[in-house]
């Protein structure tokens, strides 16, 4: 019997008879990855946070950069834009994931400001943004 490569020795074999009766092989059912855990989210979240703001910094100081020598490269701005929004969207994704997250039984759930950061209590400003706190926001 002549060797076959990898990918042929994988793939489950159709007999003549299956194709003649119109029976296709089912598909695998492609299993779904687990989520990870919430603290493992948040870390990857505070990472690109951080991140994010670091090239935000970086994009502002290069138009003034630009703006100072009065060439202005369109596809520079273009470009650290576009990491930008991507940076944005993989934090998106990590507050929904988050939002979906069951917190611990027992544990009660401290205030969060918009931004994400807990409000310490007796607190009138956020200490992350500067955001006033609501009245009624329980602490």
């Amino acid at each position: 019997m002549p060797r076959l490569p990898l990918l042929h020795r994988l793939l489950p074999q159709r007999s003549d008879s299956d194709a003649e009766n119109g029976h296709e092989a089912a598909a695998p059912k492609q299993r779904r990855r687990p989520t990870p855990p919430p603290g493992e989210l948040r870390r990857e979240r505070r990472a690109l946070l951080r991140l994010r703001e670091e090239r935000l910094r970086d994009l502002g100081g290069i138009a003034l950069e630009m703006y100072r020598r009065d060439r202005f490269r369109e596809d520079l701005v273009l470009e650290r834009c576009a990491e930008l929004i991507g940076l944005e969207a993989r934090i998106h994704e990590l507050e929904a994931l988050l939002g979906n997250a069951k917190p611990l039984a027992g544990v009660p759930r401290s205030a969060r400001c918009d931004c994400g950061a807990p409000l310490l209590w007796g607190s009138r400003f956020c200490a992350n943004c500067g955001r006033p706190v609501p009245a009624e926001t329980p602490r």
